[in-house]
């Protein structure tokens, strides 16, 4: 018997959730379902493995929607007399009955045909001319016409890579598809999963052996599984120590890895990562759209607030909603109880609140009700993650919200600018570690660090941190963030990691189910971003900083919905290195910095000036 890394059990697990594998009587689906597995042909002949569950008590005077999910991680178990544990979504859609359909995209596990990373969208003149939309289209249309006693409605849903292929089916519009539910989707790799804003995050190196061999021949067992990277410590920090640069643990690990040697290839926002984002392509969709992100979402936080808002500005006719939920990648597909992330507690039972008040809702109404009227779902569905609660607006980001200024003026928060400047000494060579979780780093993705408390960072020297006084009322930073940095630095190039960061009061009760957890003064990330200077005019063609000069660097961090309470801080943290989450950048202009040596390694002196600010939405 193989003996498979720890790495890769776990990508099994956050499979397996993926899939709809959730807790549920071992016996139900096949009480109340049958199987049945088939092959449906797309234009260009391709052939794409599908699996059917069909209600029972399915009949000509009972009939059903269907509901699809698209998937790149296998469709299992395999075999019409082997079932899942559970099917759709969530347990409320199961047993309200479904036709539930599985399909394994081209090139993944028992379908045909040759997988790529976040198809292109193509102009579709022939049949050969084939994307993810096309087959999406080309399944709605066979199955509606050949499963029997279907009403003729179809949905599809998602999370994580089978939220783009939910996103991308919008395209298909096919008079049948009415509602669609793209969750954590992936929708421009540039700024989603492996980079964000062009830099490499490193602690995505595990996970390539999952998107980067292609399989020779159909088969339903995991192909790339003898390439995973077994752990060799506790310590996953030690891994990405030892490994060196970047291009060494490539040329160790990965040389055959068509993926990463495409992301090796393609160091700046060329035609390849162009073709690989969806956004420009979300035009006249005229279906009801309901975007689910998680604002602990470490894989992709930036994809649902981005499809939302693109199908808001591009398609009036769509009836789109957005959920955002204090939840890690997925999360609200299971029920913990107790919600928590890391080491912060939300409430309890919040994702049955969102699978049973809004989810369920929003398929049951589309699907089996009158999809042309409105659901009743508000717009905007947002949990406070400050305030602990969920909050709807009837749109977003919120009409109530005004942009207002925070200066970083002498390592204070403050709300003028200055003529001062804060300088730290940011060494490549002893860069400031993103976790002092150190087995977190030995995990598929990084998960726990979007939360974690910063208190490690704060008194570093290649930290700069900027704090308001102690507040006296509360104030809720609602909708976007960005920071507007003057910089200088004595080196050619640089990253720049801005982190927003609530100080709790030294008063703060403990939480007795977190006894090792000192909540008191604890330093609670909120958002936090990274973007390379070199990209600071253009991401097509990079710049090097000229040493010494005043520069405008600006880094868009993602949405929050957040209310700083009475008696807490604000704190943001400045930083130009964040390792091992991302690769470290060596100060030093060269043309490919995925190439970059230990010999490039610089150190610099890097000065924040007094007029630098976060612009952040507040709610009034």
């Amino acid at each position: 018997m193989k003996k498979y890394s720890s790495v890769f059990v776990l990508f099994i697990f956050i499979l397996s959730f993926s899939q709809g594998a959730k807790t549920a009587k071992s016996n139900y689906v096949q009480e109340h379902y049958t199987k049945k597995e088939l092959y449906i042909t797309m234009r260009d002949g391709v052939k794409l493995f599908t699996s059917i569950y069909t209600p029972k008590d399915i009949s000509k005077n009972k009939k059903y929607p269907i509901l699809m999910q698209r998937t790149c991680y296998s469709v299992a178990p395999y075999g019409e007399n082997t079932f899942k544990t559970s099917l759709g979504p969530n347990k409320y859609l199961m047993n309200d009955e479904y036709i539930f359909v599985y399909q394994d995209v081209r090139g993944r596990y028992m379908s045909e045909g040759t997988f790529t990373n976040m198809t292109p969208q193509v102009e579709h003149k022939t049949k050969q001319n084939v994307d993810e939309s096309t087959d999406t289209y080309d399944t709605v249309d066979w199955m509606v016409k050949n499963l029997p006693n279907n009403n003729g409605k179809v949905g599809q849903y998602g999370t994580s890579y089978p939220g783009f292929y939910t996103a991308v089916g919008l395209l298909a519009h096919h008079p049948a598809l009415v509602a669609s539910s793209p969750q954590a989707p992936i929708s421009n790799f540039w700024n989603d999963d492996f980079l964000h804003n062009g830099r490499f995050l490193l602690g995505y190196f595990r996970t390539f052996p999952v998107f980067g061999i292609q399989k020779t021949a159909p088969t339903p067992n995991a192909w790339f599984a003898d390439s995973m990277i077994p752990k060799y410590s506790d310590d996953g920090l030690k891994f990405y120590q030892d490994m060196g640069v970047l291009k060494d643990g490539v040329d160790k690990y990965y040389k055959n890895n068509f993926f990463m040697q495409e992301i090796m290839d393609h160091p700046n926002y060329d035609d390849y990562w162009q073709k690989r984002n969806l956004l420009p392509h979300l035009k006249d969709v005229n279906q009801a759209v309901l975007v689910v992100g998680g604002w602990f979402d470490a894989e992709d936080l930036s994809g649902p607030l981005n499809i939302y808002k693109t199908i808001q500005k591009t398609s009036p006719k769509a009836k789109s909603t957005i959920v955002m939920g204090p939840f890690s990648h997925g999360a609200w597909g299971r029920e913990t109880g107790k919600a928590y992330h890391n080491d912060i507690y939300f409430g309890d039972s919040i994702a049955t609140y969102y699978q049973k008040n809004l989810e369920t809702k929003f398929f049951s109404h589309y699907l089996k009700g009158n999809s042309k009227e409105d659901s009743g779902i508000p717009e905007a569905v947002m949990f406070d993650t400050g305030a602990k609660k969920w909050r709807e607006f009837a749109e977003y980001p919120p009409k109530n919200a005004e942009k207002k200024d925070f200066y970083f003026v002498d390592n204070k928060i403050e709300m003028q600018p200055s003529q001062t400047f804060t300088e730290y000494y940011s060494d490549p060579n002893k860069p400031v570690v993103s976790s002092e979780n150190l087995k977190d780093f030995n995990g598929f993705t990084p998960r726990n660090y979007m939360s974690e408390d910063q208190r490690f960072a704060d008194m570093r020297p290649d930290v700069a941190t900027f704090t308001t006084d102690v507040l006296t009322e509360d104030i809720t930073f609602g909708g976007e963030l960005l920071a507007k940095l003057n910089i200088s630095s004595t080196s050619t190039d640089a990253d720049f990691i801005v982190k927003l960061i609530d100080i709790y009061p030294e008063n703060e009760p403990e939480n007795p189910d977190k006894p090792n957890v000192i909540l008191q003064n604890y330093h609670q990330m909120v958002r936090s971003e990274i973007m390379p200077a070199r990209f600071r005019n253009s991401i097509e063609k990079p710049e090097a900083l000229v040493p010494n000069q005043k520069t405008i660097v600006n880094v868009k961090l993602q949405d929050v919905m957040h209310t700083f309470k009475k008696g807490h801080k604000i704190q943001v943290q400045i930083e130009s290195t964040w390792f091992p989450l991302f690769v470290v950048n060596p100060q030093k202009f060269i043309p490919n910095v995925n190439l970059a040596t230990k010999a490039d390694y610089t150190k610099a002196f890097i000065k924040i000036y007094g007029d630098s600010k976060l612009e952040a939405d507040v709610l009034k």
